[in-house]
């Protein structure tokens, strides 16, 4: 089974492939494209599937269930998204208004359905594969949490050095940036001014008692990148004990960093300095880009530019800034 870019699937119906153990044991959800520009989870996916049909892999016990293409229409378009961004604002809507709301109603139920997710992408920039980590076990607002042991067992062993923490609570607080924002066309243009715009896959899974792990398995393009998807299916289906294989090492060196801010793109004619890639290394005080009024942006300490995105639109992040976390992993 593969989807070549010049084949393209449906688009009126996820294609979804579940395997069910005859004995009892963990479910666990596997999606690629959803973001249809980033395809090496589907490519990673397609080779899992395969080994499972030819009989190399054999489910042992619980579930696995794999999405390949989890946005059918912006993997059509070859492009990130169809009519917005399948990944923020996820919840099912008895009243769907575009594609990704009805995409929703579909894959949120299948997420409940199973135990724990991991959801395969890349990014625009070229940079090194990393893993995007839940919050801490808390019983808070934003997104309470029990299972922060799972996800962080999970992260050391998917096969990738970096790992990163603070994604929702560091979008909550762009989010309140944004209101504060005074020009009205500015804020005419922001993707929302709602919290929750920052849910997606892997915060929907936990705030329906599963957990899950973001991997961006590197660059768009980058040809190494289906290769970090395949092996960190796999190495996920070992450590839940779903295939007879030896449990995966933690990586020896893990790199822990965390979210601390984002900032957002303010005008068309913004600018930076360079091109900047995912974690690149800053200091206190360094330029990184210009506002279109002569305006510097420069790093509020020492750390890493995280997601910079020349192309964001006004109102919307531009970049995000990480420091060292000083969670113990």
């Amino acid at each position: 089974m593969t989807y070549p870019m010049h084949t393209q699937p449906s688009t009126t119906a996820l294609r979804v492939h579940s395997f069910a153990g005859l004995e009892p044991g963990p479910k666990l959800l596997v999606l690629g494209a959803v973001h249809g520009n980033e395809v090496c989870g589907t490519r990673g996916i397609e080779r899992i599937i395969a080994e499972f049909d030819s009989g190399a892999l054999t489910l042992q016990c619980g579930q696995v269930t794999f999405v390949p293409i989890t946005n059918p229409l912006a993997y059509h378009l070859k492009q990130r998204m169809g009519d917005r961004n399948l990944n923020r604002n996820l919840r099912p809507n008895a009243t769907p208004l575009d594609y990704e709301d009805r995409i929703a109603n579909a894959l949120c139920p299948l997420l409940e359905a199973h135990d724990a997710l991991l959801d395969l992408h890349s990014f625009h920039t070229a940079g090194e594969p990393f893993a995007m980590l839940g919050p801490q076990n808390n019983s808070g607002t934003l997104e309470p949490f029990s299972q922060a042991d799972k996800e962080q067992t999970l992260a050391v062993r998917l096969g990738v050095r970096r790992i990163v923490e603070g994604w929702l609570d560091t979008y909550a607080r762009g989010v309140a940036k944004r209101l504060a924002y005074g020009d009205a066309s500015l804020r005419a243009q922001m993707l929302s001014t709602d919290p929750s715009y920052g849910v997606g896959t892997t915060e929907y899974m936990r705030a329906h008692g599963g957990y899950s792990i973001t991997l961006e398995c590197g660059q768009h393009e980058d040809p190494a990148a289906p290769q970090v998807a395949y092996q960190a299916i796999h190495n996920t289906l070992a450590l839940l004990g779903l295939i007879d294989a030896p449990v995966p090492v933690p990586h020896p060196a893990p790199e822990l960093l965390r979210l601390a801010e984002v900032i957002d793109r303010l005008h068309p004619a913004d600018s930076f300095t360079r091109e900047w890639k995912s974690f690149d290394p800053v200091q206190a005080g360094e330029l990184i880009g210009t506002r279109h009024d002569g305006t510097p942006v420069t790093a509020p300490g020492a750390g890493f530019i995280v997601f910079p995105n020349p192309k964001s639109l006004a109102g919307n992040e531009w970049f995000y800034f990480a420091l060292p976390s000083e969670r113990k992993l």
